[in-house]
């Protein structure tokens, strides 16, 4: 149940892995937020009603923002410091602690709802599951959840295929399905649609914080956002001024048996 695709290179999975918090002050800016449907939905499969949610490799913290906004308790786990110092910076409610999904640092049954933002494929599934099952009280409810590019968007779908980068791969399966465990019952899985104000400029910014670019050579990162910059400058729909960049959240959410 190892997160590591099959096929795909471990050392480079880890690079991957880690190369956020370098870009962390523009990961915060660029990356889009979770929509408050997505949220509400991930903790609505707990027992009962969440007062206490772990934010599970919290990043810089737009899940946790999120889950502020719905009113409850707030707790960030990030293994990177700089992400973390990021996340504390701005949003100052929430409970930071250095760990990660394998090892989480927070006391047995001590949580009612874990939530994951765009992060799950970098575990490692095998011990990460009994971890959040550990910290979860009965009845409570893991999460996950990605934003992704609503590629039947066309010119976003054609953008998307210009910008590959010899770093890009296809890790797990993402939104398409989760690993069942026996910790959690069945997943269900529900999509939500979603969107970001974009200019030509930001968008491209956004871009630079994905880890396929971040791992490139400087030479090829440059050359795939200067791809991208153009691209978008020639696209009538994103060529002047403020675009909605179109995304599909999809989430996961299994109550812990």
């Amino acid at each position: 149940m190892n997160s590591s695709t099959p096929g795909i290179e471990p050392e480079l999975q880890a690079r991957r892995a880690a190369s956020f918090g370098a870009e962390a002050a523009a990961y915060a800016e660029h990356r889009p937020d979770y929509p408050e449907k997505a949220l509400a939905w991930g903790l609505a499969g707990a027992a009962g009603t969440p007062e206490r949610v772990l934010d599970l490799a919290a990043g810089t913290g737009k899940v946790s923002e999120g889950l502020l906004a719905l009113g409850v308790e707030v707790t960030a786990v990030e293994p990177d410091e700089k992400m973390l110092a990021e996340l504390t910076r701005t949003l100052p409610a929430v409970t930071p602690l250095v760990g990660t999904a394998e090892e989480i640092p927070l006391p047995d049954g001590s949580v009612d709802a874990v939530l994951v933002g765009q992060a799950v494929h970098w575990f490692d599934l095998d011990r990460a599951y009994p971890e959040m099952a550990r910290v979860l009280k009965p009845g409570g409810v893991f999460a996950a959840l990605w934003n992704h590019d609503d590629e039947s968007t066309a010119w976003l779908a054609e953008l998307n295929a210009l910008i590959k980068t010899s770093m890009s791969r296809r890790w797990l399966s993402d939104y398409e399905s989760l690993p069942e465990h026996e910790a959690f019952e069945p997943f269900e899985k529900k999509t939500f649609g979603h969107k970001q104000p974009r200019t030509a400029e930001t968008l491209v910014a956004t871009l630079a914080t994905h880890s396929h670019m971040l791992v490139a050579t400087a030479e090829e990162r440059e050359a795939k956002l200067r791809t991208a910059r153009e691209f978008l400058d020639r696209n009538p729909e994103t060529a002047t001024g403020e675009f909605d960049l179109p995304i599909t959240t999809t989430v996961f959410r299994a109550r812990k048996r």
